[in-house]
Formats: structure tokens, C-alpha cells, sequence
């Protein structure tokens, strides 16, 4: 009882700060979508925002760039603390990077604000190490919790993100009490999240219906649309990973790097003659955009709409723009899942809604927290095929994830004695 207590006081005003900052960032991100929609020309300015973004890290926010990663490496090793600049750095340029047209996410944003403002409360309370860890734990428990509107996927994604294949939970219920504070929050500002809905799901009876209740031709579906989750997860985080390695190599003068990902951006979107996979990729700059709501739809995704938005993204975010990587990964995987369905004849919602939580399952492997998201988002009617197609996605993945930083505590796989 009173661990209990005592955290749940400490945490109340971090978390309550942490939300806060998180409406307000959202608010602002969607006044940059809209006002984008209305001045398409500002993405012409997009190299001259990524010059301001590179100075801007290089001149107050030097070791912020590390973004999720740093706050990750001090709690597994504690050295110069989550520095309090890192919050309102971050907040203001993935604003920047939206509203001219650069493609990428919310969720790194607010897990810096939360990892940022729980730094700072502390250090004012004069923390021991161990218990620093669990406070930047359960800010970012807060922020993702607060930014998804998800608050047990945000308290369990904070654990598992940590150490792939191995979760502490000495963290699990300051991260719980963060998370569910700081959702509340947000809502309280009066900021609310996008609802998504899974059809009913028709099945016809088969030979095996009469042994097993779950339908074994779906599943055997799922399994397949689940391994290309996986691999498109393992494609995305191998391009980002590359286009930065290359960009750092090949480009010497380090404020044009930023300058040769708009420049691409620019292009690609002139070719394809659409802005379809510019910004956040949630709202519809005009009528049959390919949006995330609109995978959830017959018809609501292009064949490529989900390789074109893994390479925006990779693009955007490998040559030094901001934001995260997740509601990306949510568009990839939502219209993955839309083409799939037509594919093999399967529920396009069901199938949207799966890819919207495997994608993302690769890329950071966390397939427990994303089982839950599903089931937070969309229902715990389909935790079965939730947890089927997040597992296996994680399974096929890879190696390495979006997060260096992360540490490996159990492999996929254990060959030998």
C-alpha cells in the first residue's frame, strides 16, 4: 500500500504535465495537417525546414537528437540524464516537420515529452537511480499511452520496449498509473482520438467447423498476411537504416542531408501525382485519399500505398526530420492488410485492422503491448487473431528493430546447446 501511494502521488503531477504537453502537441499537429491541406505549396519549402531543424539540434539540443534512444540507454545505463530541452525541441519540430509535408509520426514525439518532463520531476524529487529508471519508464508509459489513447498497451509498451524478448516488472504499475493519468489528460483537454471499427466477420462453415470452433481457413489466412507484416516491418527498418548510413556517408556537408531527403520527398510526390503519403497519413487532404480510416474500407488502399508510405517515411525520417515512426507503421500495415484482404478474399476490416498492429509489432518488437493495442482499438473479440498475427510479424521481422538503443534479453531463436 504504500509503494502504492507514494507512487501514485509522484506520478500524478508528472503524468497530469506529461498529458497536458501531449494535447497540446496534438492540437498543434492538427492545425499543421489542415493548414498544410489548404497551402499545398508550403512542401516547396520543406528543404529550407529541415536546414532550421538541423541547426536547431546542432545548436540547444545536441544530445536530444538521440530521441527515444536516449531516454531507453538512461534507463538501462544512467549517465547525463534526459535533458528538459528535449521536450519542447522535439514538440516544435516534428510540428515543423508536418506542416511542410514531411512523412512521419506522433509517438516519438510524445515518449520524448514524457521522458523529458519525467526526468525533470526527477530530479526534483531527488530520485535514487533505481527509482529514476522507473519514473522515465512511466513517462513513457504516459506519453504513449496519452498519444494513442491506449493507457494498459502504453503502460506494457513501456516495459517490453526495453529489452526484446524479456520485460521487468518491478516498473509495470508506476507505468500503469502514468499511462492512465496521462490518457485522462488528453481527454480532458477535449482532444480525441480517432475511432476505428471492425465489421462483423461472415464465415462459412468448412471441413474441419465441426472439430474446431475458430474458423481454420481464416487463421491459416491471418498466418500468411501475418509473415508479410513481418517482412514488410523488417523493410522499413532496413531502409531507414540504410538511407542514414548512406546519407551520413555520402553527403560531408551535414545540413544538406535534410536538404536531399526533401528534395526526394518533392520528387516522389510530383511523380505520383498524389500527397496521399505526406504527413501523418489519419486525415484526407481531399476526397478517396489513401488514409488509415480509409484502409478499414473496400477500395480504401492503392496496391503499393504501403510501400510508397515505407519509403516516405524512411526518407523523411532517415535524413534528420522528426516525429515517429508507429502511426507510419500503422498506415503501412492498415493498407497492407486492405490489399491482402482483396487477395485472398478475406475481411477488409479484420485484415486492415491486423496489419494497422503487426506492422508495428516488427518494427519495435513488442508484440504483447500491440496485442493489446488491438484489443484497446478494436475490440477483445479478436485478441485470438490479434495475438497470431502480432507474433508471428514479430517472428519474421528480423533482427534489429527502430530502436538501437534496445537491449536483446531472449532471442528469437537459440541454436545450439
Amino acid at each position: 500500500m504504500k509503494y502504492l501511494v507514494r507512487w501514485t502521488l509522484m506520478l500524478f503531477p508528472v503524468s497530469v504535465a506529461i498529458g497536458t504537453v501531449v494535447a497540446l502537441f496534438m492540437w498543434l499537429l492538427s492545425w499543421a495537417t489542415h493548414f498544410r491541406f489548404q497551402h499545398t505549396w508550403l512542401l516547396y519549402l520543406l528543404p529550407l525546414s529541415g536546414i532550421l531543424i538541423h541547426f536547431i539540434y546542432q545548436s540547444v539540443g545536441k544530445s536530444s537528437e538521440k530521441g527515444n534512444n536516449l531516454i531507453i540507454e538512461e534507463i538501462h545505463q544512467p549517465g547525463g540524464g534526459v535533458p528538459i530541452q528535449m521536450a519542447p525541441i522535439v514538440l516544435m519540430t516534428t510540428i515543423v516537420t508536418h506542416l511542410f509535408g514531411g512523412s512521419a509520426g506522433r509517438e516519438g514525439t510524445a515518449v520524448q515529452i514524457g521522458g523529458s518532463i519525467a526526468g525533470l520531476f526527477g530530479r526534483w524529487f531527488k530520485l535514487n537511480e533505481a527509482d529514476t529508471k522507473v519514473i522515465l519508464t512511466a513517462g513513457i508509459a504516459a506519453g504513449f499511452g496519452a498519444v494513442f489513447g491506449t493507457p494498459l498497451t502504453g503502460a506494457i509498451f513501456a516495459i517490453e520496449v526495453l529489452t526484446i524478448g524479456r520485460m521487468k516488472y518491478d516498473a509495470l504499475l508506476p507505468a500503469l498509473i502514468a499511462s492512465f493519468i496521462g490518457d485522462l489528460s488528453v481527454t480532458l483537454c477535449g482532444i480525441h482520438h480517432t475511432a476505428y471499427h471492425i465489421d462483423p466477420i461472415i464465415t462459412n462453415s468448412n471441413f474441419l467447423s465441426a472439430y474446431y470452433p475458430v474458423n481454420v481457413v481464416l487463421i491459416m489466412k491471418i498466418t500468411f498476411s501475418a509473415v508479410c507484416f513481418g517482412l514488410s516491418s523488417y523493410l522499413f527498418v532496413f531502409l531507414i537504416h540504410q538511407i542514414k548510413a548512406f546519407s551520413i556517408k555520402m553527403i560531408r556537408v551535414q545540413w544538406l542531408i535534410p536538404v536531399f531527403g526533401a528534395a526526394v520527398l518533392i520528387l516522389m510526390t510530383s511523380l505520383l501525382g498524389k500527397p496521399d503519403y505526406l504527413g501523418l497519413g489519419v486525415e484526407s487532404e481531399y476526397p478517396g485519399a489513401v488514409t488509415i480510416p480509409a484502409a478499414f474500407q473496400i477500395g480504401g488502399a492503392d496496391t503499393w500505398s504501403w510501400l510508397w508510405k515505407n519509403i516516405f517515411t524512411a526518407v523523411t525520417l532517415g535524413t534528420g526530420f522528426k516525429g515517429g515512426e508507429v502511426t507510419p507503421l500503422f498506415y503501412m500495415g492498415a493498407t497492407l492488410g486492405n490489399v491482402l484482404s482483396v487477395v485472398l478474399h478475406a475481411p477488409v476490416s479484420l485484415f486492415a485492422a491486423l496489419g494497422f498492429i503487426a506492422v508495428f509489432s516488427g518494427a519495435t518488437k513488442t508484440p504483447f503491448a500491440c496485442t493489446l493495442m488491438g484489443a484497446e482499438l478494436f475490440g477483445i473479440q479478436y485478441l485470438l487473431f490479434f495475438a497470431l498475427a502480432c507474433f508471428i510479424a514479430y517472428w519474421c521481422s528480423g533482427r534489429p528493430g527502430i530502436y538501437s538503443a534496445q537491449k536483446t534479453g531472449v532471442t528469437k531463436i537459440k541454436l545450439g546447446p
